[in-house]
């Protein structure tokens, strides 16, 4: 064999133990493609711009922003509901075999919530429709003046995970929107005094207690509500992303009082103002507090900082600094 064959042959050996390194690679290739079992034979030329890897996700969005999700479609029959007036308002939750769904899990007592509110925050509802055999759901809704509302189906189809799909309502007419009510601790409604404590704190879970008093008085004997003796619904101002909220305990299990407080915990994604809505139950009715709230600034890291990369450790064991006697805590 001559010389230039066996280096030709010496470097088709170098291509399949390393993969093309130094440029090899690539003249191997012009001789053969690597076989489609083997893909880690041959590598590609470096680029400019890297890859994003396989198994980088975006990260998923707030609920409610969306009207479909997972393969899960809110389909209203009617997206116009005339201002004033009772409306048969009728939709159906459309699955991933593009029909309408009809097995749901009860959650908070019902199969599906739908809150409804407007836009700009100041009108509020929370309904439970009825579902006819065929998936399609019903309420009675009426939309209080002419605007544009946000109407959010709350609900976790049998054998799948809580979603929450929203989509535009119009009730035409001409409208002002009204400005985000100021930062307060304090609602009243019926003649009821709620008392919100508690920060929320982007990007973390917070506990957030909402006491009710009457006339002074605390109440002690709410009533239980969806499972509990509250329910609190939590939206972003701005583009109404919709946040799950949980209560503590439940009523019945021996350690959550009736009242006078109703503890949550809320995680809010992001800096900025939220609606936060309290439907509580006392005496046989069911009455809805509303606060507008801030989330400030994000907690900071606990975790310690990484070395940089351009510092090398101290090879002297005596220089190995002293372990902390404490850590941070995490919130919960």
């Amino acid at each position: 064999m001559n010389t230039p064959a066996k280096l030709g042959a010496y470097a088709l050996g170098l291509a399949v133990v390393f993969g093309g390194a130094l440029g090899i690679g690539n003249a191997v290739g012009a001789v053969a493609s690597p076989p489609a079992a083997q893909p880690h034979t041959v590598h590609e030329a470096p680029s400019a711009t890297p890859r994003r890897p396989a198994a980088a996700a975006p990260a998923s969005l707030p609920g409610g922003l969306q009207m479909s999700e997972s393969g899960y479609t809110l389909t209203p029959q009617t997206t116009t509901v005339p201002p004033g007036e009772a409306t048969d308002f009728r939709f159906t939750v459309t699955g991933p075999d593009g029909r309408p769904l009809t097995g749901y899990q009860t959650q908070h007592g019902k199969q599906l919530h739908l809150i409804v509110v407007s836009r700009d925050l100041g009108d509020f509802q929370h309904l439970h429709p009825a579902k006819a055999a065929d998936g399609t759901w019903s309420v009675k809704l009426t939309l209080p003046e002419a605007g544009v509302y946000r109407a959010f189906a709350d609900f976790a189809p049998e054998g799948g995970h809580g979603l929450t799909l929203g989509t535009d309502l119009h009730a035409a007419g001409d409208y002002t929107p009204r400005a985000l009510p100021e930062v307060s601790r304090t609602a009243t409604v019926d003649g009821y005094t709620v008392e919100l404590g508690g920060e929320l704190v982007p990007g973390a879970s917070s506990a957030l207690t909402l006491t009710v008093s009457k006339d002074g008085k605390p109440v002690t004997d709410l009533q239980p509500y969806l499972g509990a003796y509250g329910h609190l619904v939590a939206l972003r101002a701005g583009d109404l992303a919709y946040l799950h909220v949980h209560p503590d305990g439940e009523p019945g299990d021996g350690t959550t009082a009736a009242g006078p407080g109703i503890t949550f915990h809320a995680e809010v994604p992001s800096r900025g103002d939220y609606r936060l809505f309290l439907d509580f139950q006392h005496e046989g009715v069911v009455r809805t507090a509303a606060f507008t709230a801030h989330a400030g600034q994000s907690p900071a890291p606990t975790a310690t900082p990484a070395r940089p990369a351009d510092t090398a450790p101290t090879p002297r064991p005596a220089a190995t600094p002293e372990k902390s006697g404490s850590h941070g805590e995490h919130t919960h």
